[in-house]
């Protein structure tokens, strides 16, 4: 029997089984909420949650929504507005209703709250792979929390600490810009990467591209860009959250014109898409550093 002193568990409806939905139904029911019923838009989607939440009943949007005390909408920003609209009328009095998208606040819930519902904006700040593993990603993960009124923001910070994570309010006003920092921060580091990635591979394989194999005592030349990369990109990454700006080193740090217009020169070769890339980041922590007026002419050249 349920303790007295234990958190109301609540039927949770998830609306899609996309990657995030599915991970928050898996983090749902392992802080012991029942979640019956799922909502898939696809086969893709629909084995998705046979696979991974084989608890729950794949069912119709309405019937998601009648059957649920917690109804999930995890679906793209540019989709949400479509399924508020598809839903609201349905929505009863009470239900807790949140969703996950990182540029949209409670604004966007309007005609739910209209409804009686009890709306929320509860965006995991955490990148999903498609993989079991994204469920227990999230606890170590920060949600961007924003609430209509103080009875929702205290029910959006439980049920983000169930979770076992991070909630943080965001006001309704900043989701934009919130989004647009977790963006730059997290999708365009992809793109960082991915180039320098590219730009290692060309120099590991040499002028003919031929010379991978030979590059290492054991002859394995597959993923030697991105095992160069790893240690020193998270020790980077790890000094910077930990130090700030002060804990940049290399060429902008010392200033050195030279070697940056040589970089500048070197990517060109492999990709002027890359060079444009570095000139712009390098510009930046020259920026931040009040770097040598040399150097920033030389960054911001066009």
């Amino acid at each position: 029997m349920e303790s007295p002193m234990a958190p109301a568990r609540l039927r949770v409806g998830i609306i899609s089984a996309g990657r995030v939905g599915t991970a928050l139904g898996e983090a749902f029911a392992a802080a012991g909420h029942f979640v019956e019923s799922v909502y898939a838009s696809s086969p893709q989607s629909a084995a998705r949650a046979a696979d991974r939440l084989p608890f729950a009943k794949v069912r119709g949007l309405a019937d998601v929504v009648a059957d649920s005390q917690l109804i999930v909408i995890a679906v793209p920003d540019t989709e949400l507005a479509d399924v508020v609209r598809d839903i609201a009328d349905r929505v009863k009095p009470g239900v807790i209703v949140t969703h996950t998208a990182g540029s949209h606040g409670v604004g966007i819930l309007e005609p739910i709250a209209r409804s009686g519902g009890i709306v929320l904006a509860t965006h995991p700040a955490m990148t999903f792979v498609d993989s079991p593993e994204d469920s227990a990603r999230l606890a170590t993960a920060c949600f961007g929390v924003t609430a209509a009124d103080e009875i929702g923001d205290a029910i959006a910070m439980a049920l983000v600490l169930e979770l076992g994570a991070t909630p943080i309010r965001i006001a309704e006003t900043s989701r934009g810009l919130y989004h647009a920092a977790l963006a730059h921060g997290s999708n365009n580091l992809n793109a960082l990467i991915t180039d320098a990635v590219t730009a290692l591979r060309a120099a590991i394989g040499g002028p003919a591209g031929d010379a991978a194999e030979s590059a290492t005592v054991d002859g394995g030349g597959f993923g030697l860009a991105e095992q160069l990369l790893a240690p020193l990109v998270t020790a980077s990454l790890e000094n910077v959250l930990a130090q700030g700006r002060s804990a940049l080193t290399g060429p902008v740090a010392r200033g050195d014109v030279d070697t940056v217009a040589r970089h500048l020169r070197e990517l060109s070769d492999v990709h002027e898409g890359i060079a444009r890339g570095y000139r712009v980041l390098a510009g930046r922590a020259a920026a931040q550093h009040d770097a040598d007026p040399a150097l920033r002419q030389l960054l911001e050249a066009q």
